[in-house]
Protein backbone atom coordinates (compact mmCIF):
# COMPACT_ATOMS: atom_id res chain seq x y z
CA UNK A 1 0.00 0.00 0.00
CA UNK A 2 3.02 2.59 0.80
CA UNK A 3 4.52 1.94 -2.53
CA UNK A 4 1.39 2.53 -4.56
CA UNK A 5 0.52 5.95 -2.69
CA UNK A 6 4.63 6.50 -3.36
CA UNK A 7 4.16 5.55 -6.52
CA UNK A 8 0.94 7.79 -7.05
CA UNK A 9 2.47 10.53 -5.40
CA UNK A 10 5.71 10.52 -7.73
CA UNK A 11 3.38 10.46 -10.77
CA UNK A 12 1.26 12.85 -10.04
CA UNK A 13 3.91 15.49 -8.94
CA UNK A 14 5.88 14.98 -11.89
CA UNK A 15 2.30 15.22 -14.20
CA UNK A 16 2.02 18.31 -12.71
CA UNK A 17 5.48 19.80 -12.83
CA UNK A 18 5.94 18.92 -16.80
CA UNK A 19 4.41 21.58 -17.94
CA UNK A 20 6.52 23.82 -15.59
CA UNK A 21 9.43 22.57 -16.69
CA UNK A 22 8.51 22.04 -20.63
CA UNK A 23 7.86 25.22 -20.83
CA UNK A 24 8.96 27.72 -23.20
CA UNK A 25 9.38 31.16 -23.62
CA UNK A 26 6.60 33.08 -25.60
CA UNK A 27 7.68 34.81 -28.67
CA UNK A 28 4.68 37.27 -27.90
CA UNK A 29 6.31 38.75 -24.74
CA UNK A 30 9.87 38.62 -26.06
CA UNK A 31 8.63 41.00 -28.70
CA UNK A 32 6.72 43.08 -25.87
CA UNK A 33 9.86 42.90 -24.06
CA UNK A 34 11.75 44.11 -27.69
CA UNK A 35 8.93 47.13 -27.42
CA UNK A 36 10.19 48.10 -23.95
CA UNK A 37 13.91 48.93 -22.99
CA UNK A 38 14.53 45.41 -21.54
CA UNK A 39 16.94 44.60 -23.85
CA UNK A 40 18.59 48.09 -23.52
CA UNK A 41 20.25 46.64 -20.25
CA UNK A 42 19.88 42.51 -20.43
CA UNK A 43 20.32 39.82 -22.99
CA UNK A 44 19.45 36.66 -23.01
CA UNK A 45 22.63 35.19 -22.76
CA UNK A 46 25.34 37.50 -21.47
CA UNK A 47 25.32 40.59 -19.16
CA UNK A 48 25.18 44.04 -20.41
CA UNK A 49 24.28 46.47 -17.83
CA UNK A 50 21.81 44.14 -15.91
CA UNK A 51 22.52 40.39 -16.03
CA UNK A 52 21.21 37.92 -18.70
CA UNK A 53 17.62 36.75 -18.44
CA UNK A 54 19.87 33.01 -18.58
CA UNK A 55 21.71 33.51 -15.16
CA UNK A 56 18.44 35.36 -13.31
CA UNK A 57 16.51 32.16 -14.33
CA UNK A 58 19.15 30.34 -13.12
CA UNK A 59 19.47 31.99 -9.88
CA UNK A 60 16.11 31.81 -9.27
CA UNK A 61 14.94 28.24 -10.17
CA UNK A 62 13.54 26.65 -7.24
CA UNK A 63 12.31 29.75 -5.29
CA UNK A 64 8.43 29.81 -5.38
CA UNK A 65 8.76 33.51 -4.58
CA UNK A 66 10.79 34.93 -7.77
CA UNK A 67 7.85 35.67 -9.75
CA UNK A 68 6.27 38.15 -7.15
CA UNK A 69 9.48 39.08 -6.56
CA UNK A 70 10.89 40.01 -9.97
CA UNK A 71 7.98 41.51 -10.68
CA UNK A 72 7.80 44.38 -7.92
CA UNK A 73 11.53 44.53 -8.70
CA UNK A 74 10.97 45.63 -12.31
CA UNK A 75 7.67 47.71 -11.61
CA UNK A 76 9.32 49.74 -8.51
CA UNK A 77 13.28 49.25 -10.18
CA UNK A 78 16.18 48.89 -7.16
CA UNK A 79 19.85 47.63 -7.09
CA UNK A 80 21.77 45.24 -5.02
CA UNK A 81 20.76 41.81 -6.35
CA UNK A 82 23.23 41.98 -8.58
CA UNK A 83 25.63 44.50 -7.92
CA UNK A 84 25.50 48.39 -7.34
CA UNK A 85 24.00 49.57 -10.76
CA UNK A 86 20.35 50.21 -10.01
CA UNK A 87 17.51 49.01 -12.45
CA UNK A 88 14.92 51.67 -13.76
CA UNK A 89 11.33 51.50 -12.03
CA UNK A 90 8.90 50.66 -14.75
CA UNK A 91 5.52 51.94 -13.06
CA UNK A 92 3.99 52.57 -16.08
CA UNK A 93 3.89 48.63 -17.61
CA UNK A 94 0.64 46.79 -17.03
CA UNK A 95 0.78 44.20 -14.46
CA UNK A 96 -0.35 41.33 -16.57
CA UNK A 97 2.54 42.38 -19.22
CA UNK A 98 5.62 42.69 -16.47
CA UNK A 99 4.05 39.31 -15.44
CA UNK A 100 4.63 37.78 -18.38
CA UNK A 101 7.98 39.40 -19.38
CA UNK A 102 9.02 37.68 -15.46
CA UNK A 103 7.67 34.38 -16.79
CA UNK A 104 9.42 34.38 -20.28
CA UNK A 105 12.79 35.70 -18.53
CA UNK A 106 12.36 32.33 -15.59
CA UNK A 107 11.81 30.56 -18.76
CA UNK A 108 15.12 31.03 -20.45
CA UNK A 109 17.61 28.08 -20.13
Amino acid sequence: MNLFKTTLGLSLGLTLALPLAAAKPDPATEAMMKKSDCFTCHSVAKKIVGPAYKDVAKKYKSDPKALAMLVDKVKKGGSGHWGQVPMAAHPNLKDEDVKAMVTWVLAQK
